[in-house]
């Protein structure tokens, strides 16, 4: 805001200033009034507003004179019009008047455009100069057929910003990066949803396949419950009977293997030698005993009596060739309970063949001699565990191709029993090798009462279940039971006591070795009714009829029978 000027306070000269038009910043700028002579004779007295001059003054410079009115004697000049109203006002000079005469622009009606002096243009105090004038001629001369516009008429002229190119792209980059992160989050849901999709269609496929094959839980016909696929009974399987013999130390061990084609299940079911079998002539006698007397034939009969399965075959595998299988098949690997001695070896400590252990593998030599081995006080049924993990170890081994495992059988050079033939076991084994290999293989102890025979509480879960039959034990009180504990201090002195007693037609129970020995041998019997057998029995094993007494019996036992070292096997 400027403040008002004097003329005589700026130091720029005498004279009065005269507003002669604004700035294109709407500020007023002024120039210096010109000295003017006044004539001595017409003017007596100074006369500030020049009213008796006589010419019209013209307090606004705009170049004009107002002639000096003609009055008659005596009269009176009419007093000076402070506001030009005897001439138009024209601040800007520009010579254009209204209807009414009044000239806006400071320019007298009667002459053109008047000339500005660029000379005598001045500036207020506190005033900035001008500004540098770089337009053309051409430019600041306005257009003879038009007004006169400047630029300084027009206050709000919007110019470009030059941040708004600035504003623009930031804008744009902002727009850019939402853009971008609204895209990622799609992609990223289409990803989770697509997987979601793919591992939804993996575990249909899955489950499908599951039941289709028979292996899910609750549904399969392999878990033999109610509610399975097919009925236990109606189930169909090929079972074969496996006797391994120990050319070497004697003995037999017997196993069941088993071929669920319904359910797609492998077993190997383990026979105890204590199982009770009805010979032809109807008498009882034990599985050892029917497999060294009776033989293949006779045995796969009385099994098929017992257990009401039907037995396909029977596989007669001495230790030699079980020792030429594992061989052939490139040894084979189980986890091993316990350390098996070496039964070449000369001397006492020395180290075992067969170390315990988990994923111990066995040669053939090694294979054979962990499947017959039997510790000191061990029951048949721990040495029998081991035959059938020789067994399942094998199976793993041996090819899943008929065409390869008949190869392999017939590579053995051994004679089969009839109707046995080299392909069928060929293609037998390569199915049970293709169970095993898949994990669908188990192994299966038979469940013996201490007199050899079943029970359906104690049967049912592998002969219903896993065989498909039904147990018919040989009847209670066709024989008499003897159960037999050894205190001679010889070990063999139980099996020869065993083959007395079955030839005798009595059923005979393993009753253990004593832990001492007894000098002289116990007959005993629990009920009166059974002397007259504890009598027929002493007779049999050559006992004297004092050794007959009464007195606590085994369980499921009708004799009980302790040897002592009077006991004489030549006189049997």
């Amino acid at each position: 805001m400027n403040d008002r000027y004097d003329a005589g306070d700026a130091g720029y000269g005498a004279g009065p200033y005269e507003v002669v038009g604004y700035d294109e910043y709407g500020r007023p700028v002024y120039r210096q009034v010109p000295a003017q002579q006044a004539p001595q004779a017409q003017q007596a007295t100074y006369d500030p507003y020049a009213q008796q001059q006589g010419y019209g003054y013209d307090p606004y410079a705009t170049g004009r004179q107002q002639p000096a009115p003609s009055y008659g004697s005596g009269q009176q000049q009419p007093a000076y019009d402070p506001y030009g109203s005897q001439a138009p006002y024209d601040p800007y000079a520009t010579g254009t008047q209204d209807a009414t005469g009044y000239d806006p622009y400071g320019q007298a009606a009667s002459s053109g455009q008047q000339h500005r002096v660029a000379e005598q243009t001045a500036y207020i105090p506190q005033q900035a100069g001008p500004p540098e004038d770089t337009r053309t001629q051409q430019d600041t001369e306005p257009a003879s057929d038009g007004p006169d516009y400047r630029t300084e008429q027009f206050a709000f002229v919007e110019e470009p910003d030059g941040d708004s190119e600035d504003v623009i792209d930031w804008l744009k980059f902002t727009e850019n990066r939402t853009e971008r992160r609204e895209e990622a989050r799609r992609r990223a849901r289409s990803r989770i949803i697509a997987l979601v999709v793919v591992m939804a269609l993996v575990a249909v496929g899955g489950v499908g396949y599951l039941w289709f094959a028979g292996k899910l839980p609750g549904l399969s016909s392999s878990d033999g419950k109610a509610g399975s696929a097919t009925p236990v009974a109606a189930q169909k399987r090929d079972v074969l009977v496996v006797h391994l013999h120990n050319t070497a130390k004697g003995g037999t061990s017997t196993a069941l293997l088993v071929d669920n084609t319904t359910t797609k299940q492998g077993t190997t079911v383990l026979l105890p030698n204590s199982l009770a079998l009805t010979d032809d002539d109807g008498s009882t006698t034990t599985l050892a005993k029917s497999v060294d007397d009776d033989g293949t034939s006779g045995t796969r009969d009385q099994l098929d009596t017992v257990l009401g399965t039907s037995i396909q075959g029977t596989w007669r595998l001495d230790t030699p060739y079980l020792q030429n299988l594992v061989e052939l098949v490139g040894n084979i690997e189980i986890d091993t309970n316990t350390d098996v001695p070496d039964p070449d070896a000369k001397k006492k400590g020395a180290s075992p063949l067969v170390h315990k252990g988990r994923h111990q593998t066995l040669s053939g030599k090694m294979a054979v001699a962990y499947a017959t081995y039997r510790a000191a006080g061990e029951s048949q049924n721990a040495q029998l565990e081991r035959f059938g993990q020789v067994m399942q170890g094998v199976l793993r081994k041996l090819s899943s191709d008929p065409s390869s495992a008949t190869t392999t059988v017939q590579t053995l050079a051994q004679i089969l029993d009839p109707p046995l033939t080299d392909k069928d076991l060929g293609a037998f084994l390569a199915k049970l090798a293709d169970l095993a290999k898949s994990g669908d293989y188990k192994t299966a102890l038979l469940p013996v009462q201490t007199d050899g025979t079943l029970s359906a509480q104690t049967s049912g879960s592998v002969v219903k279940d896993i065989l498909g039959g039904t147990a018919k034990s040989p009847a209670a009180g066709s024989a008499v039971r003897v159960s037999v504990q050894n205190a001679t201090g010889v070990k063999d002195d139980t099996e020869k006591a065993r083959v007395v007693l079955l030839n005798g037609g009595f059923t005979f129970l393993e009753g253990g070795s004593a832990s001492g020995s007894e000098a002289t041998s116990k007959v005993l019997y629990a009920d009166t009714a059974d002397k007259a057998n504890a009598t027929e029995v002493a007779k049999t094993l050559g006992l004297p009829a004092g050794s007959v007494t009464k007195g606590s019996v085994s369980s499921g036992a009708d004799v009980s029978v302790i040897l002592g070292r009077d006991y004489e096997p030549s006189s049997s």
